[in-house]
């Protein structure tokens, strides 16, 4: 999932221009919509997955004569792009938010899905998106993230997946083969790159852990006020892997996602933090090579913790559309959860595109989700299997972007000097930027 959904709370004078600027019912969709057909308008996310989109639009406009433009947003930038989208008269009718926070700016422009068929489609209640008896988004994609391995590697510095079942363990031999890098030939972690491709990967995912926990200890889903309670366990797995990796820690502000890919792809490296959605990526390696471990961070009780597992991928339709329009999305959405071919892309990896192409390799919580072909998912369904709980995806809490920005420059400084007096920077925009920005957004 090469992402990240900015969640920025919108002040009601830029709402209200939003709503003009779509110029109401009738409006959106593309200048080759029939008037009774409607059209589909999807302003997509993902940005590893923009050619996949962009196939499965054609085939349906081929099968049905229902236009279907696909748009994707950069990576980092889908928040910004989808404001000025929406600020055109030709509006996304698809649209994506991250979760209850991404929904509080934009839950006027969602239409209600209670009696759409995707919704019928869904397995559990839990991937609907509700705004008290609204069903405003419904969740498309169930990811998994974690320690992605190198078991080849991984033995050849005398370890096995089976040795690491606690931070204790991953930190002895993380440090064991950064001891002993120059007999080996690689290093423990790939670079914890802190560029715009790479960063949400730490202050986002990986920050997940600490609020996971606080959560967890606390009884609560969501806060106002975060207290930073497990920042010390943040300290100490971010100490670790950016002490213990191919790259001076001083050099983490210019190395991006590409570079982690190809340390890891290249056998320079054990171990990187990343999901599901990047086992495309790395299948080169090998599936007889490649293990997911959890992302332990030293809490009590975490050898019983699972992957990272959740979604903040919804799917809204747009009610400020025509109804023709609307009703056309509808439509594209129940293809999508329904027809072999969609979810076959969807869920399919290796070959699964009808022209030959990687498919998206994503599990969907939709009744007739296939089995996927992608080791990555089929490790976070073992996992489970085993009666591991997954840690939840609680960053779709998290107050906005801004939040997570000023997160990660303070990582970054950190990182490149490492002293507690940095560290209390980190813990600043931890705590206070958390209360400052759900302040600001009115949460």
């Amino acid at each position: 999932m090469k992402k990240k959904l900015a969640v920025l709370g919108l002040a009601a004078t830029m709402m209200m221009s939003l709503f003009a600027g779509c110029g109401g019912k009738g409006t959106s969709g593309g200048k080759d919509a029939s008037a009774d057909k409607g059209s589909v308008y999807y302003l997509n996310f993902k940005p590893e997955a923009d050619a996949q989109w962009q196939e499965l639009a054609k085939i349906y406009e081929e099968e049905t004569g229902v236009k279907v433009t696909v748009v994707t947003a950069a990576s980092g930038q889908y928040e910004t792009t989808l404001k000025s989208e929406m600020g055109k008269s030709e509006c996304p009718t698809l649209f994506q938010v991250n979760g209850p926070v991404g929904l509080a700016s934009w839950k006027d422009y969602c239409a209600d899905l209670s009696d759409t068929e995707v919704y019928k489609q869904l397995t559990s209640e839990d991937f609907a998106l509700k705004d008290g008896d609204k069903v405003a988004g419904i969740g498309y994609v169930i990811e998994s993230y974690g320690i992605i391995c190198n078991k080849k590697l991984l033995a050849e510095a005398g370890y096995s997946m089976d040795d690491i079942k606690n931070f204790a363990d991953l930190k002895k031999v993380a440090e064991d083969i950064t001891a002993r890098r120059d007999e080996l030939g690689f290093d423990a972690f790939t670079s914890a790159g802190m560029d715009g491709s790479s960063d949400w990967r730490y202050k986002t995912h990986l920050a997940n852990l600490p609020v996971y926990y606080e959560y967890q200890a606390d009884g609560i889903n969501n806060t106002k006020a975060i207290k930073g309670t497990y920042l010390d366990n943040y300290r100490q797995i971010w100490d670790l892997y950016i002490n213990n990796s191919t790259t001076d820690p001083k050099q983490l502000s210019v190395k991006t996602g590409d570079d982690a890919v190809a340390e890891f792809v290249a056998g320079k490296a054990v171990f990187y933090q990343n999901g599901t959605w990047a086992y495309s990526d790395i299948s080169s390696v090998g599936d007889e090579n490649l293990g997911m471990l959890p992302i332990y961070i030293g809490v009590d009780g975490e050898e019983n913790q699972g992957l990272c597992t959740g979604t903040e991928n919804y799917w809204c339709v747009n009610a400020k559309a025509s109804e023709a329009d609307i009703k056309a999305t509808e439509d594209f959405m129940a293809w999508l959860a329904t027809d072999d071919t969609a979810l076959k892309a969807i869920c399919g990896s290796q070959g699964a595109m009808p022209s030959g192409a990687d498919g998206m390799g994503f599990v969907t919580p939709f009744k007739k989700n296939l089995e996927s072909d992608n080791l990555l998912v089929n490790i976070a369904s073992q996992y489970v299997a085993d009666g591991k709980t997954p840690v939840s995806w609680n960053f779709t809490t998290m107050p906005s972007e801004t939040w997570k920005n000023e997160v990660g420059s303070a990582l970054t400084v950190y990182a490149s000097d490492q002293t507690d007096a940095n560290w209390d920077l980190v813990k600043k925009a931890f705590v206070e930027g958390w209360a400052t920005e759900s302040q600001a957004a009115g949460n």
